[in-house]
């Protein structure tokens, strides 16, 4: 049975779903009649990228988490957005809050990549450490590395062409971002800040990281 406290409509981009927060019990109550609607169509919904549309003002963040990965688990979707629309958090306490975008699946890894070692990916890599010469990583959406990449790496690999590449140091020894492929020069001159390698014009570009600039 149809419940109109939820709003589930979908488009070229993916799936929006307005929430009327006000109208549940509380949260888990919210959850548990969301993850019920999208059961429903549950193969319709597998992969696609999902845009929440609520008023979190007494939601944690905690509550956010669990509702995430609720959605990952049971309902397989790629991705999940939200759209806070009471903003109140941000307006009162200034801070920095959660009121924003998901980027999926991470795997974090808390090591360096070696020659001769491999890691594959279906969702983003964060990796605490370098890769090395040798070593090749594959993502099906970004990969960040708080280290230096001499290796490989190849970002969405499923074909997601917004996929990005981003270390302090950028030396690798061949890149791919969905299906363009660069090899760097040797004689190119590395620089002393951090990188983020996207797609532009149909050629991966190489741009130093600033901060208010890549935010999604």
């Amino acid at each position: 049975m149809k419940d109109d406290r939820i709003q589930i409509k979908g488009n070229k981009d993916g799936v929006n779903i307005t929430i009327d927060t006000e109208k549940f019990i509380g949260f888990d109550d919210m959850l548990e009649v969301l993850v019920s609607s999208l059961s429903i169509n549950k193969g319709f919904y597998k992969n696609s990228i999902l845009k929440i549309t609520a008023n979190f003002k007494h939601i944690s963040n905690s509550d956010i988490s669990k509702l995430k990965d609720e959605l990952f688990q049971k309902i397989n979707i790629k991705d999940c957005v939200f759209d806070d629309i009471s903003k109140v958090k941000k307006e009162t306490n200034n801070i920095k809050v959660f009121n924003g975008v998901h980027e999926g699946k991470t795997k974090f890894i808390k090591k360096t990549i070696r020659s001769g070692q491999s890691v594959d990916y279906p969702g983003n890599i964060i990796i605490i450490g370098d890769i090395n010469n040798g070593a090749e990583v594959s993502a099906g959406g970004n990969i960040i590395v708080l280290g230096s990449i001499k290796g490989h790496v190849k970002a969405g690999t499923g074909g997601n062409k917004k996929s990005i590449i981003a270390a302090f140091s950028m030396q690798p020894e061949l890149m791919q971002i969905s299906d363009i492929l660069t090899v760097p020069p040797d004689d190119s001159i590395k620089p002393s800040y951090p990188e983020v390698a996207k797609i532009k014009d149909g050629y991966i570009v190489v741009e130093p990281y600033l901060p208010n600039k890549y935010i999604y």
